[in-house]
């Protein structure tokens, strides 16, 4: 195993209740700020240094279920925290570009210069429908979000940007004041071309969906051979849900306690409504999985020396960011901060 940098850890944030199955007895479908709050404190306290809060009107597993409002709680736990890094995500479609630039970098003052973005091109057809706005197909939505992006990043340069494009406009438009310490962080996920070639282009950070090495290792280097400019090398983050224990037996027993529960959740209104032509439901559709954003696929179940040198395993790939979902979330995010983070550390030490 090659020589890596120290990995960082994030938490996703229970915008939705929970990350796994809805019906753990141990883990309560909790939405509140105050629950996001509390976990997210402690998550400092135990080693991590990022989240990643999730963007949505409704939810799309529930019309009735609660979801967190995603820029509110940014702005609250940043004034709570001192070190973690808060990832918004943010659709384009929601936000004129000199509208978002703006609340950006006022988080961004709130926290310290520790604000970030992930820009997500939108892919659940019954919200933007609920909010009367009309939700292109998908190549043309990312064709937007370019445009969007470009305008958001020249403002935070502190351009004064007369813009006339294909779907925003701004006159003169100059933000005062500016970011804290350069410009808030860009994350761009996708499974698509389209998406692809955005990110090697304008992003900052590829967040890709847990999969195995190997097909992480290929999505790095097809990122990596594609043209930046004269912008710094394109960094890598990877969401995965892990299910660490003292035993490899007792964790592949907990997956499969994990899988059991979640076969019961009703996932109709979600696949129903997912846009058809979403690359990310496509990848590895049909195996078995716990958690969004490719979850368990990742690999990171079983002991805790197991788990840890798999991340190390993916570090010396070029992952720099892991993205993590538990369940029990408070409970599990302690275990691995007390558990797994220290080996990780002794890990990249011994092969520095």
């Amino acid at each position: 195993m090659s020589a890596a940098a120290e990995p960082r850890f994030g938490i996703w944030a229970p915008v939705y209740g929970t990350w796994g199955a809805r019906s753990h007895p141990d883990d309560p479908v909790d939405a509140g700020y105050r629950r996001t709050r509390d976990l997210l404190v402690a998550a400092e306290a135990n080693g991590f240094t990022s989240t990643l809060l999730a963007e949505h009107v409704v939810s799309p597993s529930d019309a009735q279920a609660a979801v967190l409002e995603t820029f509110t709680a940014a702005a609250a736990v940043a004034a709570v925290t001192e070190r973690l890094e808060i990832i918004a995500a943010v659709k384009p479609l929601l936000f004129h570009p000199g509208v978002l630039a703006k609340l950006a970098l006022g988080i961004d003052d709130i926290s310290g210069g520790r604000f970030a973005i992930n820009l997500v091109s939108a892919w659940f057809k019954p919200e933007m429908a609920a909010l009367g706005i009309e939700m292109p197909p998908h190549d043309e939505r990312y064709a937007l979000s370019a445009e969007w992006l470009d305008i958001v990043q020249r403002l935070w340069a502190g351009e004064r940007l007369d813009h006339r494009g294909a779907r925003f406009t701004t006159e003169a438009l100059q933000l005062v004041p500016g970011p804290v310490a350069g410009p808030p962080t860009v994350y761009f996920g996708g499974e698509s071309e389209p998406a692809r070639a955005l990110a090697a282009r304008a992003a900052d950070v590829f967040f890709i969906n847990g999969r195995a090495l190997p097909e992480t290792i290929d999505v790095i280097e097809d990122l990596r051979a594609r043209p930046r400019g004269d912008r710094a090398p394109l960094r890598f983050g990877l969401s995965a849900f892990v299910i660490a224990r003292e035993a490899e037996a007792a964790a592949h027993a907990e997956h499969d306690t994990l899988l059991a529960l979640a076969a019961h959740d009703d996932r109709s209104r979600l696949m129903a409504g997912t846009d058809k032509d979403v690359a990310m439901m496509k990848v590895n559709a049909g195996v078995p999985r716990v958690g969004t954003n490719g979850g368990t696929l990742a690999g990171l179940v079983g002991s805790y020396d197991q788990v840890a040198e798999r991340i190390a395993a993916f570090a010396a790939a070029g992952i720099e960011l892991f993205m993590l979902q538990f369940q029990p979330l408070e409970a599990e995010a302690e275990r691995f901060g007390r558990e797994v983070i220290p080996r990780v550390r002794a890990l990249t030490l011994a092969a520095a």
